[in-house]
Parts: structure tokens; sequence; C-alpha cells
């Protein structure tokens, strides 16, 4: 059985302690779209790991860690992530395949990404400008540079030639040297060669030889491109579609869908959050979650859980179970609220809106639930839970639509309750998911 595990809120979900998690029960992890704009943290015994472009599924020996055509590579940030891992001991060795197909971040791509966000002024993305909005543009331009065409040096000098003209009629105060980028491609094609080959092909390979695939999405669903609050969104398909597209496999290689929410909102960047909490509260959130982007260190803004905005990528990918992310936060809480709807006007909003014009003035409606003054952090059985977070845990179910089949009590792979009552119970038999 084949799971894709991808995000039900706007990134930062929590998706990387989820892979690592289940990655045990799993021969291969893909990764199908986004860039280095990831940061999926996992602590192990207490040890930190920031992945950017590598599976999370990595930190484990003998699995097999996949980069999708659907993600854009940079690959100085490959290498120095691959650098990273192997200064704490984590040997990639030839557990890493790319694909051939995927498009490369350039040292322009960066610079453009950082002029677009100051063109927009006021109207400003958020993004992290590392470069990957404009790799998707190229691509989508049919003016990329994929990993294959490190093979054709002649067929590559006239590509990044023309790039680098093409930049130095948009950024005209300054002159980049296509050599010196054509010359720093080949040394990274020489190093990065080993690793790269046909996804899709070893894909269906590994699922005919037996192997199962674990899917993982990077950013959440409410930042894809199509699905999410455009135009404040990342340049990828977040949600489920992307997986098959981004990894050259069927539908019906998806056999199930595991959404990752945490017990409260946060968002990075710009855009909308209907229920942003900007005083006291919202910092006491910040602080207890340590809610700061893992690739930018970037304050994250937080608000209670909306259950629109989950129920509505619970419905645009067919979510099956929802995997709930730092609970222990909420800890010591006189009160905890949950928005399942919106007020607009005289009118009650509860499916999420296309239009931001809708989106930006709604006033969220909210539920009121008990605290709890237990704490919750480090609980590995549902039972020791406080009544109170049990309560609030089944109000998210029925407000969501599907169950919590995984509860996150601490940043720590040991922090986990594995609901054997849900679907993860079919999925993972009792037992089976190792806590340490």
């Amino acid at each position: 059985m084949n799971i894709a595990v991808l995000g039900a809120q706007w990134g930062d979900e929590g998706k990387g302690k989820i892979v690592d998690l289940l990655t045990p029960h799993f021969g291969v992890v893909a990764r199908y779209q986004g860039g280095h704009n990831a940061g999926h943290t996992v602590y192990v015994n207490g040890k930190k790991f920031v992945l950017h472009l590598i599976p999370s599924g990595i930190l484990h020996a003998g699995v097999r860690c996949v980069i999708g055509n659907g993600v854009v590579v940079d690959p100085q940030a490959l290498f120095a992530e691959i650098d990273e891992l192997a200064a704490l001991g984590i040997e990639v060795g030839d557990r890493l395949l790319i694909s051939e197909k995927a498009h490369l971040i350039l040292p322009y791509h960066r610079e453009l990404d950082v002029l677009s966000e100051a063109r927009r002024g006021e109207r400003k993305i958020g993004t992290t400008s590392r470069g990957i909005g404009p790799a998707y543009e190229d691509k989508i331009g049919r003016r990329g540079i994929r990993v294959c065409d490190l093979v054709d040096t002649q067929a590559l000098a006239d590509e990044v030639r023309e790039n680098v003209h093409a930049r130095n009629q948009i950024i005209r105060d300054t002159k980049m040297d296509w050599r010196a980028v054509y010359e720093q491609l080949l040394a990274q094609g020489e190093r990065m060669r080993r690793w790269t080959g046909d996804v899709s092909l070893a894909l269906d390979q590994a699922m005919r030889a037996g192997h199962r695939i674990l899917i993982e999405g990077a950013q959440g669903t409410m930042l894809d491109i199509d699905h999410g609050t455009y135009p404040y969104v990342t340049s990828s398909n977040a949600s489920i579609g992307g997986a098959c597209t981004g990894l050259g496999i069927p539908p019906r290689a998806v056999h199930g869908v595991l959404g990752v929410a945490k017990a409260y909102t946060t968002r990075v960047g710009e855009g909308p959050l209907p229920t942003e909490l900007t005083g006291e509260m919202g910092e006491r959130l910040r602080e207890s979650g340590q809610e700061y982007g893992a690739s930018t260190g970037r304050p994250r803004r937080c608000g209670w859980y909306d259950a629109v905005a989950v129920r509505y990528a619970v419905r645009v990918n067919g979510i099956d179970a929802l995997a709930l992310t730092k609970l222990d936060v909420l800890d010591g809480l006189e009160r905890v609220d949950i928005c399942t709807g919106y007020a607009v006007g005289d009118r009650t909003l509860t499916e999420f809106p296309a239009d931001l014009n809708t989106v930006g003035p709604c006033t969220p409606i909210y539920e009121s639930w008990p605290g709890w003054s237990s704490p919750t952090k480090g609980v590995t059985r549902f039972e020791q839970l406080p009544t109170e977070a049990r309560r609030y845990i089944a109000r998210l179910e029925e407000v969501s639509g599907v169950p919590m089949a995984v509860v996150s009590t601490g940043s720590d792979r040991g922090e986990t309750i594995i609901r054997e009552d849900t679907l993860a119970g079919r999925w993972f038999p009792q037992g089976s998911v190792r806590l340490a």
C-alpha cells in the first residue's frame, strides 16, 4: 500500500516528523514538488535534522529516497544538504535518486526572485527568494534547464547563454557572465550524475517488486498554485494531483492519503489567514510552538484551528485521515477555539471561497472549548490524554470530516500516539510503528 503524506493547512504542519515516523514501513520515500524552500524538521533522540530537498526518510538506513521531476533542484543546496547529513553521521551513498527530468534552479533565478518581490511592493508574496518561482516560470515557459540537459554540453551552453542574456536584459545594472554559470553547471553535473535516473521507471519497478512507496509533499494545500489562496501561494501543486505529475506515477498507485494538520493554524509570508491572532495569544502560540521558519527563521503567523480550510483540504485531496501535530503547544490554556465558518456581511460561509476579497474581510465563527491543565507532552496512548484534550480532538474530527489517526505530543519521534482504532490501524498493524 502506497501512502501520500501532505499538508492540510498553509505548510509547516509537521510533515517531516510524520514521514520519518512511518518510513520503516516503506521501501521508498518519494518527494514530488517544491524546492529547498521546504524545511522538514525531524528530531530523533533529541537530535535535530532539518531537511530541505532530500526526503525525510533518509534518516533510516536501507530506505531509498527519491526526488521527482516535479521538484526544482538547486545543486548548491543539494550538495550542502548531503554534506551536512554526512557531518551528522547520515551517509546518502547510493540511496538517493534524482529525476533526470527535474528542473534546476540557477543563480539568475535567485536574482529574479528578489527583483520580483521588490517590484510587487506592498503586494509581495513573501517568498523565500531562493529562486523557486522563477525556476518554475522557466519550466512552464519551456526555457528551463533540466538535470538531463547537463549531458549534452553544447546544447547546455546555448541554453545557458540565452537565459543569462534574458536575465541581463531585465537586470541592467549588473551583468552576469554566462560562461561562469555554464562552467559551474558542468562541475555540478559531474557530482550529481551518480544520483540521477528515470524516477518514473524506478518507482514502477519498485512497486512491481513489492516495495511500498511513501509519497512526501512539501508546503500545504492552502499554498497550492491551483487550489490555494492565490496569488499568495507556492509555484507548484502541493495537493495530491502533484504526486502523480511530479513522480510519473498513475493515480491508482496512490492507495491512501494522510493529511497533516497542526492543532492550531500557522502561516509564513503574506496572504489571508482568517483565524490569525495578533495579540498576546498569538505570541503565546508562536513562542510555545517555536513557530519560526526552518528554512528562513521568519516568525510564523498563528491562529486557532481553521476547520473550514482543513475540511477544504480533505475534499480536494481525498484525505482518508489526519495526523494532528503540536497538541502539546495548547497545554495550559483555559480555552481553545475552533473556527467552523466565516461571517461575511450577512452571509455565513462553511466552504473555503476562491475570491480573496471574500476571505480577507471575513470574521471567523468560533466554538470555544475548555482547555486542559494536565500536560500532553510525551503522551503515547490516547486514553492517557486529559479528558478535555480528547474532547477537543473528537470535535476536530467532526468538523474536519476525517479521523485523527496520529496525534503528535512533542517534537521527538517517540512523542506520538498511533490510534489503532482508526485508519492507521489498517495501514500499519498494531504495535508495528517504532516510536524510538
